[in-house]
């Protein structure tokens, strides 16, 4: 088989050691023979590639290519998330400046003297933010904007190029600051606002004709575009959010009612991002359920970034607190809870709300779940989101929820965007 391959002298072709040792190495690991066995079986297909010459040798034939499959699309974990979800930057836009005026004159034969015919240079392009329900993050959002700026102008009368407008695309809910004030409030889809200007072209000599002066030399710069710093913070658009002490269920009671599928773990601050569940019922309605992460005692003042867990709070419109049952006394949680939102926006904590009492399948539930009904005057609804116990009466009372919203009750607020 070798003395057949080594009667070609071809300068460009593989040399037949190189070729059969591939031959023989796929056929290795195609039939898993091990490489200590005494003898290596040769099929007649590969003595037959051997001996039929070296014309149909490449190096970049599919023997000596890795055979790759299609990715798997895996999900992200919480960890990943965190890196994926941003709810607060601080841009920089600066608009796209004003193209120069210019000064020129119209000449040609039998008319030098034409006259001024100086065009203006054109517009510089604005920044605006625009609200897009499909974004769902300001990860996207760079630190610096620049607005393309307009074109000079040109002789012939020649009006410069206005700068195109760049869009910034934002989550529904951002709120627009600057130095703290808030600007504008995105809670639209489409909606836009106009952050930045865009600098005026300059004036050609063209525009200073007049009868007093006939051959004005003078021309104009453009305009400097507008330069500001905004803040921009995104705050969770939801119907109702889980507001409780980390590792009280709320999680687990969202995966047990919604669609959604935030991270379960068994400490806490497992969830370092709200998390949004779509609540479905037959008659079509939906209902979205925020997950806030877990709020400490001394949230308000900013401890285990207690404001950036808070501001998610204010675009909820009923609250449902969740209790955990294994601690001692589960009525001092709701205590603490309405103080550190009221102590944040006074009056967050009047909204229409329900008492969950969570964990109810371990066994000091029931004798805590009485004590618990006895210091509270408001509903109290016993669930277990492990189990899915009594799940179905609070999927049932945050419609009736959500119902009494939509009729205006209790709130002087303009009436809810259907989700």
């Amino acid at each position: 088989m070798l003395a057949t391959l080594s009667r070609l002298k071809s300068p460009r072709l593989l040399s037949p050691e190189i070729f059969l040792g591939y031959i023989l190495g796929q056929e290795v690991r195609s039939k898993k023979v091990s490489l200590l066995s005494h003898s290596l079986p040769v099929s007649a297909a590969v003595r037959q590639k051997v001996t039929a010459g070296s014309r149909d040798v490449s190096s970049s034939c599919s023997l000596c290519a890795k055979v790759r499959g299609q990715p798997k699309k895996r999900e992200l974990s919480e960890k990943k998330l965190t890196r994926c979800f941003v709810d607060h930057r601080r841009v920089k836009l600066m608009a796209g400046s004003g193209g120069r005026g210019v000064s020129s004159f119209h000449s040609e034969p039998r008319k030098e003297w034409g006259g001024p015919d100086g065009g203006n240079g054109g517009d510089g392009g604005s920044i605006i933010m625009k609200a897009d329900k499909f974004v769902k993050s300001l990860a996207q959002v760079v630190p610096i904007y620049k607005g393309e700026d307009g074109q000079p102008g040109g002789s012939k009368n020649c009006y410069g190029k206005n700068g195109s407008s760049y869009y910034i695309s934002v989550p529904v809910g951002t709120v627009v600051k600057e130095e703290g004030e808030a600007q504008a409030d995105l809670s639209e889809h489409d909606q836009e606002y106009l952050a930045v200007f865009g600098g005026i072209g300059g004036k050609g000599n063209r525009f200073f004709l007049s009868n007093e002066n006939r051959a004005p030399m003078t021309a104009t710069r453009g305009m400097i575009g507008q330069e500001r710093v905004l803040q921009l913070e995104l705050r969770t658009m939801a119907h109702a959010g889980l507001v409780g002490f980390p590792n009280a269920g709320k999680s687990s009671l969202l995966r047990a009612i919604s669609n959604a599928r935030p991270a379960v773990a068994a400490y806490p601050f497992t969830t370092l991002n709200p998390h949004v569940g779509i609540v479905n019922y037959r008659d079509h309605e939906q209902v979205a359920v925020a997950d806030i992460p877990g709020i400490i005692r001394g949230a308000h003042l900013n401890r285990g970034l207690g404001i950036s867990f808070l501001r998610h709070i204010e675009r909820c419109r009923f609250l449902l607190y969740v209790l955990d049952l294994s601690s001692p006394e589960p009525w001092t949680q709701l205590v603490h809870l309405r103080y550190e939102l009221d102590q944040y926006e006074p009056g967050l904590s009047l909204r229409p709300q329900v008492i969950i009492a969570n964990k109810m399948d371990l066994p000091e539930a029931r004798e805590k779940l009485e004590n618990l009904k006895s210091h509270v005057s408001q509903r109290v609804i016993p669930v277990s989101a492990l189990t899915g116990q009594n799940t179905e009466e609070l999927i049932l009372h945050l419609r009736e929820l959500y119902d009494g919203y939509l009729q205006g009750e209790g709130s002087g607020e303009e009436k809810p965007k259907r989700w």
